[in-house]
């Protein structure tokens, strides 16, 4: 069964990649290489404050369908919302897991050191798609006045931009089991496997040990809502880009003198004439491709529900946010894991690959410290990549029911699978992990493609203020043609008076 669902999804994932490199090519020409040409204002967007809806703090909502129980006729403490940056972070703890380690190095050991040029090259071209499907995502979100909180993502845009909401359905069954159930197991594993290897240790008491205390540390924050998630995660993710950064400069440095070569030998695999003659440039360009769009997610459909969280003054803000977290993954986090391996000499194909590789990789740089080095960073990598997809998963929950009893059940279960994937291996569950992340995608892709005109319209009103010398502000008034959005009303007023210290329009 297992073997017929990898060839299955080997069969599957062929079409899928050239999908997903055909809609990034689309939207970078579409939107003019946005991806690029708007990389300056990434680092600005990112930083800014979030935007204070006076509505979700009314508990008033607008008349536009949605309802607000226990909101309704009370007047709450002013709210802020998820600011850019905790919603970049949230979308990095999803984002920056164990592919991180252990996928960059299958994808060496599976496609040489031309993975990594490849990887390098679907970040910049997926940038574009991230941005789309981001845009989109803050464009639909919705408000939830019981929480004071924004929820948005692809089961949102496909209800009320595509106005098929039951394509919506099927999105939000497949990304609430792979992002909250299996992923969050795979996560466990990883570092089970990781801490055996560094203690020499594989025995059940051990994975026991680790389950509970993952299961028991996940429970601590699903359990405390919304804003714990986005605080916790805003704590985690530069410290474990920090250390693991560190690690990678740590190699770079003892091997300056092999860095040129060791680009050499990354772009000659992935472009030399050798190569192009026979399959090695194909497996290189397949497994750079398929591992860097795992590791960023671009055009997954899972990234967009943390950027509908956000409060910013325009959706195209939080696009440009998550663009900038698509090269945070892959060009930075992606890159630092393929040098500490590449400046290792490994043999290819060898029997030591995914995690360990990358942990015997840094051993053979630093000494035996390098092998907890490795596993310290991999627990966190690991650990806020469960709470990045519980959130994700949720969202999409929420889409379905709000009710309080689903949502404790549903934590409850995601809780399990930490545990078991620490101490149960159940290939069948993993390989079905790939056929529904192919299945988010199709379906995203088949609802950002035709909503492409919005996002393109989007981002041509935040061009033109931003030429004005105006900190770009949208109402949707200002695109009347556009339908069933429901958030982006006059209170922006409010918001751009803040941000720009004076009357909205005021030049900054």
């Amino acid at each position: 069964m297992t073997d017929f669902i990898t060839s299955m999804n080997d069969g599957v994932w062929a079409f899928v990649v050239w999908g997903l490199v055909g809609a990034g090519i689309y939207f970078g020409v579409r939107t003019i290489v946005v991806q690029l040409r708007l990389l300056p204002q990434m680092f600005g967007a990112v930083a800014e404050p979030p935007y204070e809806d006076e509505t979700l703090s009314s508990g008033e909502p607008e008349d536009t369908g949605s309802s607000a129980e226990s909101g309704a006729g009370t007047k709450k403490a002013p709210n802020k919302g998820i600011s850019p940056f905790k919603a970049f972070t949230i979308s990095a703890a999803s984002r920056v897991g164990t592919g991180n380690v252990a996928g960059v190095a299958v994808a060496i050991t599976m496609g040489g050191p031309g993975a990594v040029f490849w990887m390098w090259i679907i970040a910049i071209i997926g940038g574009a798609t991230s941005f789309v499907e981001s845009t989109l995502a803050q464009l639909y979100k919705t408000r939830d006045y019981e929480n004071n909180a924004y929820r948005g993502g692809p089961a949102y845009y496909i209800t009320r931009g595509l106005g098929k909401p039951w394509l919506a359905v099927i999105f939000g069954i497949a990304i609430t089991l792979t992002f909250g159930f299996i992923n969050n197991a795979l996560q466990t594993n990883s570092i089970v496997e990781s801490v055996g290897t560094s203690a020499g240790n594989d025995g059940m008491t051990l994975k026991v040990i680790i389950g509970f205390a993952v299961a028991v540390l996940t429970a601590m924050i699903v359990f405390g809502g919304v804003q714990r998630i986005a605080s916790v995660t805003q704590v985690i993710v530069p410290f474990m880009a920090v250390a693991y950064i560190g690690l990678g400069v740590i190699v770079l440095c003892l091997n300056i003198s092999e860095i040129p070569e060791m680009f050499s030998l990354i772009i000659g695999h992935a472009l030399g004439l050798r190569e192009v003659a026979g399959a090695a440039v194909g497996s290189a360009f397949i497994n750079g491709m398929r591992r860097g769009l795992f590791s960023n997610e671009a055009g997954q459909g899972s990234v967009p529900n943390a950027a509908g969280t956000a409060a910013v003054s325009h959706p195209c803000k939080q696009g440009l946010v998550q663009t900038l977290g698509v090269y945070f993954d892959t060009l930075i986090v992606c890159s630092m894991t393929a040098f500490i391996i590449l400046l290792s000499n490994p043999t290819y194909g060898e029997d030591v690959e995914g995690a360990s590789l990358t942990q015997n990789s840094m051993a053979s740089q630093v000494g035996e410290w390098g092998i907890h080095a490795v596993t310290f960073c991999l627990f966190f990598l690991a650990f806020s990549s469960v709470i990045g997809n519980y959130y994700l998963a949720q969202s999409n929950v929420e889409y379905f029911t709000k009710n309080k009893t689903v949502m404790r059940g549903f934590r409850v279960l995601v809780v399990l699978c930490v545990f078991l994937g620490a101490v149960v291996d159940l290939p069948v569950i993993w390989a079905l992990a790939d056929t529904f992340t192919a299945t988010m995608v199709v379906i995203n892709l088949c609802a950002i493609v035709p909503l492409c005109p919005v996002a393109l319209k989007l981002l041509k009103n935040y061009s033109e203020q931003k030429r004005q010398g105006l900190d770009p502000v949208f109402q949707r008034s200002m695109l009347p043609e556009l339908k069933n959005v429901e958030c982006w009303d006059d209170v922006d007023e409010d918001f751009a008076a803040k941000s720009t210290g004076g009357p909205k329009g005021l030049r900054v």
